[in-house]
């Protein structure tokens, strides 16, 4: 990381390492290797991004009760949260606190979803319920952080959406008005409450009674609490108000879909193994933020593009996909966009939710047979240095000189 001149490195704490019972006792272990990994990267001068929750619930708490779809979380999440301010906090300056609350919630909380497969219980009504109480959750940790921590640690604290670029099918008043619905449901479900303190109209004259309300005090609480907005974006898709291929072929759930009355359909030829490059997808995510939710500061946590993984070094999609995109945020920086960083996925190739290890992200190719998990650089490990260095203008690439140039070996 150091050699490539990344100023930053992005991971996660787990929940059930640092406290194994989701409450109580902390492992001695589990929160020194955390402030080992700090400390390696500050002397680097890489800062750390470090975030509280991706999907790791200790199994505890949802035999207890639950876990989010019960209110008691937000009280354990808070005193987790507390102890990693506390523990880390003077060498941590960015803290995300739920990772891409919205597919979280939907896709784990749905019927059927292969990770969820919530097939008891009330998914209809669950899925909105592990929703609000992210954000309850996230409000709790956020407002803990500013009265205990920030004006001593002077860090900042936000929370994480996927957010899809969403764009009409067709040039009917219907898709379009669906594509708005579709934003308000992926975008505005946790956005609006972060801004303004209440969920989009859109939501709640689609759901009634099926959403939670938020209480004044809760609203108050909510309103304000994210110092910055996480992005995860991978691609573009198209919006219809007609029945319609899902993007996620392997999800029988339509509920949230179904609520949502809008359709989602690839753009072309995404897949496990590639995503579409549609650049002005991404930026026009950032502007629609931008216009509609106040221009929050806004960290690009995620942006990647899927591989086969095998052995070949000379990934010159990922390069294209790579310079395409920051190309996309600097265009939306100049437009306005208060956007202050940008996360590429991944730094070395690991195992992926969807397919495990069929298709990789990563611009460090992994040997997983090899014992020791030999690592090598691929072209965009290259061109991405270069970018950091300030040897490759993201505005022009010569791509057939940058591969000549390249000085990976084949030879794993």
């Amino acid at each position: 990381m150091a050699e490539m001149g990344l100023e930053s490195f992005r991971f996660s704490i787990s929940w059930s390492r640092l406290i194994p019972n989701g409450r109580g006792r902390i492992n001695p272990k589990g929160l020194l290797f955390y402030k080992n990994l700090i400390k390696e990267l500050r002397s680097h001068g890489i800062e750390p991004h470090v975030t509280l929750y991706h999907y790791d619930l200790p199994q505890s708490l949802e035999d207890e009760y639950g876990g989010w779809i019960n209110h008691k979380i937000i009280e354990d999440f808070t005193a987790f949260a507390d102890v990693c301010f506390r523990e880390f906090g003077e060498d941590v300056k960015l803290w995300t606190t739920i990772n891409e609350a919205t597919i979280f919630a939907f896709a784990f909380y749905g019927k059927d979803v292969r990770y969820g497969n919530c097939t008891t219980g009330n998914y209809c009504m669950e899925t909105y319920i592990a929703g609000h109480n992210m954000l309850l959750a996230h409000a709790s940790a956020s407002n803990l952080y500013k009265l205990k921590y920030k004006s001593k640690q002077r860090g900042s604290i936000g929370l994480s959406i996927f957010a899809l670029g969403l764009t009409p099918y067709t040039n009917s008043k219907d898709d379009e008005i669906a594509t708005q619905r579709a934003k308000a449901f992926l975008y505005g479900w946790m956005l609006k409450p972060l801004v303004f303190g209440d969920y989009p109209d859109e939501m709640k004259r689609t759901l009634g009674s099926r959403l939670p309300v938020f209480s004044e005090e809760e609203s108050e609480q909510v309103k304000g609490s994210s110092d910055f907005v996480g992005i995860i974006h991978y691609t573009t898709v198209y919006v219809t108000n007609q029945p319609a291929p899902y993007i996620f072929p392997s999800s029988t759930n339509k509920d949230f879909f179904t609520d949502m009355g809008a359709y989602i359909i690839s753009t072309g030829n995404s897949s496990s193994f590639v995503f579409d490059a549609v650049p002005w997808g991404l930026e026009g995510v950032l502007q629609h933020i931008k216009h509609r939710y106040n221009n929050p500061p806004i960290y690009i946590l995620e942006n990647g593009s899927p591989m086969k993984h095998d052995s070949m070094l000379q990934d010159t999609p990922r390069v294209e996909y790579i310079q395409a995109y920051i190309g996309a945020v600097l265009n939306a920086i100049k437009s306005g966009s208060d956007t202050r960083g940008y996360f590429v996925w991944s730094l070395i190739d690991l195992f992926e939710v969807q397919v495990g290890y069929k298709s990789s992200f990563g611009m460090y190719y992994v040997n997983f047979s090899d014992p020791g998990r030999k690592r090598s650089p691929k072209l965009s490990a290259s061109w991405y240095t270069g970018f950091l260095n300030g040897t490759i203008d993201v505005a022009s690439q010569d791509m057939t000189q940058l591969q000549r140039n390249f000085s990976g070996s084949s030879s794993l």
